[in-house]
């Protein structure tokens, strides 16, 4: 019997009509293998994975495969957006098996959840050295069957290698001058100059390294940093990565140049993105920076909102083509016919020209991936997307991933919040406010204790993770600052309360799950940023921002001595640890505190947000309020607003000219 019809998880909900008897991942499963004694079959993916959705429909939707499963294993179905602690666990004993990594992750366990053989996607034949996945389950059931006791010894040595990965990276201090200066060197060593980013194919967008050499231009006057990141996002925006007619990014590029995608669009990537080209543009005014980010911010709000207010995961790479078949891309790409059908011949020539568009095809069977090499600015460019986008939106949509993620709509409050303050859109703004409200609601229970995903405004049975927190309380904090709403500021103080309490250990170092949480075969705990900022770096960058507007010591000594880890790790892989650099970077600037006296959304409160020292927090408000801690004791001077700014226990005079007060958080 399937049992996972009545789940939260769209990825699971996919595989509900399998013949394949899947289980949820519970410990009922786990006792079904103990009775039965078989293994456990764990396969894990997401909604929007597209070799997912292949081996689903090669081997989970085949009745022969689906039998065989079912006779000699008990089948786990996890969804790693849903359970990222499950799926960080068992993908560290896949890439310690076998050097790498990726979705579907297919691991085979003992009925006490120990992994002894792993693999990713499997063909239903052999092919180009892979065995069938026929093949992989009949040599599993004959070693459990003849060789149990080699199969006991391979998970107990498996279960005794990770048990000794624990980290202790806490307590040796936070990076300084230093470390920070010895990590733009290897990002310089890893820049592409010709093409934009750091390595080669496949690339994914860097946005958390970004925003680190944005931050270490603001604070040391490096042009070496801000041009990296300038020119990085010049390309990326100009190539296939980014929607050249909705807005939005993909997931990453499978080439150097940023030209073809991988298609799915994911809510993590776009809010990090759009946060980016926010900072950017005021940094340095870029008109391509200011467009992305509002494009970004819009396609967020237009294709992933949810009518509870929140943000959905993803949107799938594939869609129907014109032949009702299931393809990648087949919702964005464009041959030049296809354009002469929509814009006539003229036209047509032009945005061949405009978007790159070829007879032979920057992808596949001659379609073309729009990028945009000419003028951006080229005004009969927007009459020709308009009429684009309409005739796109015709085609059969991909698939979207409806369920709520904590931290990725903590991410989204941030950079909603943000782009809306800085370029004067009161819609965004609400848009992230619709956002936090769900997640308080939804995802906080009476104690504060996040659950990590919802459906439908109906909370998911999961605990939320560290990155949950961490992301979440980075968005109420941002949304304090842009609304000058103190409630946002006590919100994060109850979850960054819960992470001194539950996520931490004796030295500092944090752990991905709290010590109250389902134990696993080892407790998760990783430091470095992949997709989005890991639990750790995301935690320490919401610490040390509350520790600002509050004075709470025991914050900001959390904050410095999680930093350890990006002190050891920084000069190192300074790629895998952006977010972390880009809170040392605070850390070393102060970070600065900024009190403005006076009306929320004032001349003194914009310049005060457009600010660009590094993680300076900004509270707004009426003198005398108790909404923050910031203002107290500050009047405004003579009865006009009044802004007041303090770093390292030494505050600047108070000041009523926006000049003077831009002057003071300029960075440098």
């Amino acid at each position: 019997m399937n049992r996972l019809a009545g789940v939260t998880s769209p990825y699971l909900l996919q595989h509900a009509d399998n013949p394949v008897d899947w289980w949820p991942w519970s410990s009922e499963a786990f006792e079904e293998a103990r009775r039965r004694d078989v293994p456990v079959l764990l396969s894990v993916g997401y909604s929007s994975c597209h070799w997912c959705h292949v081996m689903a429909h090669e081997s989970f939707e085949d009745e022969v495969t689906a039998a065989y499963m079912n006779e000699h294993f008990v089948s786990v179905k996890v969804d790693r957006e849903e359970r990222p602690d499950v799926d960080a666990v068992y993908m560290e004993a896949v890439q310690a098996a076998t050097g790498q990594g990726g979705w579907p992750m297919t691991v085979f366990l003992t009925a006490d959840a120990e992994p002894f053989y792993f693999g990713t996607y499997f063909p239903p034949e052999a092919r180009h050295g892979m065995p069938s996945f026929r093949q992989v389950l009949e040599g599993v059931a004959a070693a459990w069957t003849d060789r149990r006791d080699e199969v006991g010894e391979v998970a107990g040595r498996i279960v005794r290698d990770l048990s000794e990965r624990s980290l202790a990276l806490g307590g040796d201090g936070p990076p300084g001058e230093a470390e920070l200066a010895q990590a733009l060197l290897g990002l310089t060593r890893d820049y592409d100059e010709k093409r934009g980013g750091f390595g080669g194919a496949p690339k994914f967008p860097p946005s958390m390294v970004l925003e680190f050499l944005l931050r270490h231009h603001a604070r040391t006057g490096a042009d070496g940093a801000l041009q990296m990141a300038a020119d990085t996002c010049a390309v990326m925006a100009r190539g296939g990565i980014y929607d050249q007619l909705g807005g939005g990014f993909a997931r990453y590029a499978v080439d150097r140049e940023w030209v073809v995608p991988h298609f799915e669009k994911m809510l993590y990537d776009n809010a990090l993105l759009c946060r980016v080209y926010a900072h950017l543009w005021r940094s340095t005014g870029s008109e391509l920076a200011r467009r992305v980010a509002l494009e970004t911010a819009d396609f967020m709000v237009r294709e992933l909102r949810t009518p509870e207010g929140g943000f959905a995961s993803a949107l799938d790479a594939d869609s129907e083509d014109a032949h009702g078949k299931h393809v990648e891309g087949a919702y964005y790409v464009w041959t030049p016919e296809q354009l002469r059908e929509v814009l006539g011949e003229e036209d047509a020539a032009f945005a061949a020209e405009h978007f790159g568009v070829t007879d032979e095809g920057t992808f596949e069977e001659g379609s073309s991936v729009l990028q945009l090499p000419g003028d951006p600015d080229d005004p009969r460019a927007a009459g020709v997307r308009e009429r684009l986008l309409a005739a796109r939106d015709a085609r059969p949509r991909p698939g979207r991933d409806d369920k709520i993620v904590a931290a990725w709509n903590g991410l989204a409050v941030a950079a909603l919040a943000e782009t809306g303050a800085f370029f004067d859109r009161p819609d965004l703004i609400e848009r992230a406010t619709e956002a936090a409200d769900l997640l308080v609601r939804v995802h906080m229970g009476p104690v504060a204790r996040l659950v990590r995903t919802s459906k439908d405004g109906r909370a998911g049975d999961h605990a939320g993770v560290l990155e949950d927190y961490g992301d979440v309380a980075e968005g109420f904090l941002a949304l304090a600052a842009v609304t000058g709403e103190g409630a946002w500021l006590e919100f994060a103080g109850f979850l960054l309360d819960i992470v001194l309490q539950h996520f931490r250990g004796e030295g500092g170092e944090l752990y991905d799950t709290a010590d109250d949480a389902e134990r696993l075969i080892r407790r998760p705990q990783d430091p470095t940023d992949s997709a989005t900022p890991a639990g750790w770096t995301a935690a320490a960058g919401a610490l040390l921002s509350y520790a600002a507007h509050t004075g709470s010591e025991p914050h900001r000594t959390a904050a410095e001595e999680s930093l350890g880890v990006v002190k050891a790790l920084g000069p190192r892989a300074p790629r895998f640890i952006g977010w972390g650099l880009a809170v040392a970077e605070a850390l070393l600037d102060g970070p600065r505190e900024v009190a403005v006296a006076g009306p929320v959304g004032g001349e003194l409160h914009r310049t005060a947000l457009l600010g660009r020292a590094p993680g300076a927090v900004v509270a707004a408000g009426e003198p005398g309020g108790a909404e923050f801690p910031l203002l107290a004791g500050r009047p405004m001077a003579d009865g006009a607003p009044t802004a007041y700014v303090c770093r390292h226990f030494v505050c600047d005079a108070p000041t009523t000219d926006a000049e003077t007060l831009a002057r003071a958080l300029g960075g440098a």
